[in-house]
């Protein structure tokens, strides 16, 4: 674990947009709004996922791979000249060329001063109808990360990471006090009136769960808006990025319906207080854990050992 963080409270960003189809269009909206809420006090700024560009992997089509970029590159670039001159940190996420035919759903963390902290790969990466994600990108082999930056410590996760609580265990242990997760999650239209609350309800909830369990602020960037792909039934993508307290509570929350900056005052006095009240970090059976690291438990018989 790392020291508490000594830092005053810290204003954090979010910025739930709009994707439309030129790429350019997108990266220069996203960059005013990132400006704004920096003369609105922000000192940590976040992208949704892949901002710069519609959902791409609605449909599998090679021809998509042309709209990713190296990092560093020139999108990265572009936020660092923001980074350094507003003396904010910024977490962008990007489709990253990182070799020939080699993909990867990323997440560059840039300090106050401008410089490139570092980056995060996706590491659980989904393959359902409408998000064919395999086809694009490789998993990550970054591991689970934090950085101290100027404002704070914080850990990045994307989106279907944040179903997972090792990967939010993990990145908790390296340190981070924030973890921010860059999201593109909605509704398929032909879902929506059936199951729509729950899946809303329940991607909230684990969430939530993450902040409560590792005693530290969880925030959620999420797309907004309808967006079509031919051959298919189009996504809503549902916004409601939101902020989550070391308890849970749930500090902001965006509307579904509209793009907005959510702006929220992180207090990181908070994480000792929590985390002296609910000691889960002291009570952990560390030696008993090991099991986490298999895939089921079962006996070769074909029944569970799991007891």
């Amino acid at each position: 674990m790392a020291a508490r963080n000594e830092a005053g409270p810290v204003k954090l960003a979010l910025l739930q947009r709009r994707a439309h189809p030129d790429p350019q269009r997108n990266i220069e909206e996203t960059l005013a709004a990132a400006r704004e809420a920096a003369e609105q006090g922000a000192r940590i700024i976040c992208t949704q996922e892949l901002f710069a560009t519609p959902y791409f992997c609605q449909r599998v089509d090679p021809a998509l791979l042309e709209l990713a970029e190296p990092i560093p590159g020139p999108t990265t670039r572009r936020f660092q000249a923001l980074a350094r001159e507003r003396e904010v940190v910024v977490v962008v996420s990007l489709f990253e060329r990182r070799a020939p035919g080699l993909f990867h759903n990323t997440a560059v963390v840039i300090d106050a001063d401008g410089s490139l902290l570092g980056l995060y790969r996706k590491m659980h990466i989904p393959e359902d109808p409408q998000f064919h994600e395999k086809f694009y990108f490789a998993p990550g082999d970054t591991g689970f990360r934090s950085w101290r930056t100027r404002h704070g410590r914080l850990g990045v996760l994307i989106c279907w990471d944040q179903w997972f609580p090792e990967a939010a265990r993990l990145t908790a242990m390296a340190g981070a006090e924030l973890l921010l997760y860059p999201t593109a999650i909605g509704w398929l239209p032909s879902e929506k009136a059936a199951e729509g609350a729950r899946q809303r309800e329940a991607w909230e909830l684990i969430q939530r769960s993450h902040a409560i369990a590792n005693g530290c602020f969880v925030a959620a960037v999420n797309r907004v808006g309808f967006e079509e792909a031919p051959g298919t039934e189009g996504i809503e993508f549902w916004g409601g990025s939101f902020v989550a307290g070391p308890l849970g509570e749930v500090l902001a929350r965006a509307p579904e319906d509209r793009e907005e900056t959510l702006l929220v005052e992180l207090d990181w006095r908070r994480i000792e207080e929590c985390r002296r009240w609910w000691p889960f970090w002291r009570d952990r059976r560390v030696d008993a854990y090991g099991g986490l690291t298999r895939r089921w438990a079962e006996d070769p018989a074909g029944g569970s050992d799991a007891r």
